[in-house]
């Protein structure tokens, strides 16, 4: 049961913190990622929910994928396996979340990835720990 809850608050602070990086990088690149303004904390969450999917389901064979171009340019593609994952969120909800260029998108991915390395260490491990 314990382990449930766990997961449970693991799962909500990912979604959450995927939720505030769509929210501040669609207000730092404005003219790059667009999330509808109609629901707007509505579909950054949904927009979160499908990345934290994709990351569970498509990006662990996009990272096998890529093996061979990440070892060749030393991990500095990596990012662009999130910003794949972007781009098929934007596909998925079609006019609420566009990702109009490459490069402010790709910054966006780094973001996300920096996010998931602050709350892996951080929060995330003290939850598996039990000290939360």
């Amino acid at each position: 049961m314990k382990n449930n809850i766990r997961k449970l608050i693991s799962l909500s602070v990912k979604i959450l913190g995927y939720t505030l990086i769509l929210m501040a990088t669609s207000l730092l690149f404005q003219n790059t990622i667009y999330i509808d303004n109609s629901n707007y904390g509505l579909w950054c969450l949904i927009a979160a929910i499908l990345i934290f999917l994709l990351n569970i389901t498509v990006k662990p064979f996009l990272v096998w994928l890529t093996i061979p171009i990440t070892g060749i340019t030393l991990g500095l593609f990596y990012p662009f396996v999130n910003l794949i994952i972007l781009k098929l969120v934007s596909l998925m909800l079609g006019d609420h979340f566009k990702i109009y260029g490459i490069w402010y998108a790709f910054f966006a991915s780094i973001l996300i990835s920096i996010m998931n390395v602050i709350l892996d260490e951080t929060i995330l491990k003290k939850i598996e720990r039990k000290q939360i």
